[in-house]
């Protein structure tokens, strides 16, 4: 398992290298499995990894995009807070913040799948979040962060050649995602609006 997160618990991330695995993927039988690792994502994290685990997030205007692959059984989810990245050469290797970007995040993701042999077509994808906590004035009708993440995530997927299998997102309430990363399964629980108007 790689937990690839710009800086976790003041300690740099490992992903100033590239990811290598030496060996491609098995595909896994259906058999019991040990209990599985658990994982809480904050704000900027992303989970990539062969290793079965619940992998737990809270999100508001943020999103959470989830790649999985049925055949091998291995899964990767985001807690991405903004769209896009504004560097001048987004998204590279070398980049320590790549995993705060809704696109950077999904191609990161992507390309870890694409380097174990797992095709475009053999990912499903879900996404979550993205809720307007803090409308304005216009109400919904507005262009706020969580709808300008949907937006640039729905973007990439659609770019990337990936296929959307379910989503939920927009709407006031904020999310929270339980994702079980060697079934796919994704399990959510809408919080309920405090006083904020």
């Amino acid at each position: 398992m790689k937990r690839l997160s710009p800086n976790r618990y003041g300690v740099p991330a490992a992903i100033h290298t590239p990811i290598s695995y030496p060996q491609p993927l098995q595909i896994q039988p259906l058999t019991a499995r040990a209990e599985p690792a658990r994982y809480y994502l904050k704000p900027g994290e992303l989970f990539v990894g062969e290793e079965s685990a619940l992998v737990e997030t809270l999100l508001g205007s943020c999103v959470s995009v989830v790649l999985f692959s049925p055949r091998y059984r291995v899964g990767s989810v985001c807690h991405s807070l903004l769209p896009s990245c504004r560097r001048e050469n987004p998204c590279r290797r070398d980049c320590q913040e790549f995993s705060r970007y809704v696109d950077c995040s999904i191609r990161r993701m992507l390309e870890w799948f694409l380097e174990q042999g797992i095709k475009q077509r053999e990912i499903v994808v879900k996404l979550f979040g993205g809720s307007d906590l803090l409308s304005g004035p216009q109400g919904l009708a507005s262009r706020g962060i969580g709808r300008q993440n949907i937006e640039r995530a729905m973007q990439i997927i659609e770019e990337e050649g990936l296929l959307l299998a379910s989503s939920d997102v927009g709407g006031v309430r904020g999310r929270k995602i339980i994702v079980k990363t060697y079934t796919g399964e994704v399990f959510l629980k809408r919080l309920c609006r405090t006083g904020l108007k």
